[in-house]
């Protein structure tokens, strides 16, 4: 791999923002000239890390950043400009709660198991105002706006300008649509590496932001904004593959097309789920999405009960097809990083100790309560306490990590959510 001073060079860049997300998923940069770029990747850039969210105090050392040349992107729109993301070191020690280097972890654990986790997001968002406390597009009003095509066309300049810098980076867009909720879009690109979609999601959320504020309009990735509509929410499609390239959870005999593989993965995530949602759910408002009061389209999209069905949007696991299982439960408030690295903790969890999910549920779980189900939590409180009692999971992610998040999380503040 070429140095990140070469890529640089190659790319005509002047600048590079060198990134990390801290515990909300908030990114903190610092900016780069690309005459200092060969003494910062060596040394890091310096940061105070308690100035951040992390579980640091004022008196601790210099936080270092240390970028990964691979994850590399030019801004679209400002060709000399660059974003990289990084990892950080306190003291000459990787900082164990690192959200970045949380998601390595637990990709190495798999890889040490000869296995590839890839993956991909749906991140909905909202287009509000200028001030972040109304619609961008007052007269985005239907009772059920999924899909509505003029909603959609009114938005066009914007949801088109992301889509191009979409294709523009390589990532694949393939489609864009308006969500259930009013003011509320998504645009899906294909899945790849866990590492590459979270550094890709992460970047995604500042670039949708960005665009938007140049337009005048506010994005709104926050679990519930509003009462009576749909929330933002962050499902994540996943599968485990092998070294050859091999897609191990497809199984053409199985009523599901499931494999043992898939079925295992699934059985430690449905065994963790309640643990899981200090991660996928993070934040107070996380709570009014899940299980939350109906909205005026009819349904809020979003589980309430531990369950997996097959192509059923009521359940918290789908089965699109054969090739992925889709996790309903993350939100808008989800780290990127940390999504992913705790659904692949707990589904390893699974795959070692062959964790059975139980039948594939039939039930319509928006007409009924299911015949076997556990609830999810109902509260951030409520998360947090499964994660404390769920030794299993805490081993996998790292004890220190785990306390980092658990102090933290009480405190998100509000502002934590606008990923600016």
């Amino acid at each position: 791999m070429s140095s990140l001073a070469a890529l640089a060079a190659d790319r005509g860049l002047r600048f590079v923002l060198f990134s990390f997300s801290d515990l909300f998923g908030v990114q903190r940069a610092k900016l780069v000239p690309a005459s200092a770029l060969p003494a910062l990747e060596q040394g890091g850039a310096g940061f105070a890390g308690f100035a951040a969210w992390l579980d640091l105090s004022p008196a601790a050392a210099d936080l270092l950043a240390f970028p990964d040349p691979a994850s590399l992107m030019v801004m679209p729109g400002q060709p000399d400009l660059g974003w990289v993301a990084t990892e950080l070191r306190l003291e000459g020690e990787i900082l164990d709660h690192c959200p970045r280097g949380v998601l390595r972890r637990q990709l190495q654990r798999a890889a040490d198991r000869g296995l590839q986790f890839r993956t991909g997001v749906e991140p909905e968002f909202m287009l509000l105002d200028g001030a972040g406390r109304g619609l961008g597009d007052p007269r985005d009003r239907h009772r059920k706006p999924c899909y509505e095509q003029l909603a959609l066309l009114r938005q066009y300049p914007l949801i088109s300008e992301l889509v191009l810098a979409l294709e523009q980076l390589g990532w694949g867009p393939y489609q864009a649509d308006h969500e259930d909720a009013n003011g509320q879009f998504e645009i899906n690109w294909t899945f790849a590496d866990a590492l590459v979609t979270a550094d890709r999601h992460a970047f995604f959320r500042g670039l949708v932001s960005s665009l938007a504020e140049a337009r005048g309009l506010t994005a709104c990735f926050r679990p519930r904004p509003f009462s009576d509509l749909t929330g933002n929410g962050c499902h994540l499609h996943h599968s485990l593959w092998d070294a050859t390239g091999r897609n191990l959870f497809p199984a053409p005999d199985d009523p599901q097309g499931l494999s043992e593989t898939a079925r295992f993965f699934l059985g430690g995530v449905l065994t963790h789920a309640r643990a899981l949602c200090a991660f996928t759910n993070p934040s107070d408002e996380s709570y009014r999405r899940l299980a939350g009061a109906g909205t005026s389209s009819g349904a809020t999209w979003s589980p309430a009960w531990i369950s997996w069905g097959a192509n059923n949007r009521t359940h918290m696991v789908r089965v699109p097809d054969e090739q992925r299982l889709e996790l309903r439960l993350p939100d808008g408030d989800a780290n990127p990083y940390l999504l992913q690295a705790a659904v692949l903790a707990a589904g390893l969890d699974g795959l070692d100790r062959r964790l059975d999910p139980g039948p594939c549920s039939l039930d319509d779980l928006h007409l009924e309560r299911p015949r076997d189900g556990q609830p999810l939590p109902g509260s951030l409180a409520q998360a947090l306490e499964a994660l404390a009692a769920d030794g299993v999971l805490r081993e996998a992610l790292g004890e220190s990590f785990c306390r980092a998040h658990e102090r933290l999380a009480p405190r998100r503040p509000a502002e934590a959510s606008l990923r600016l």
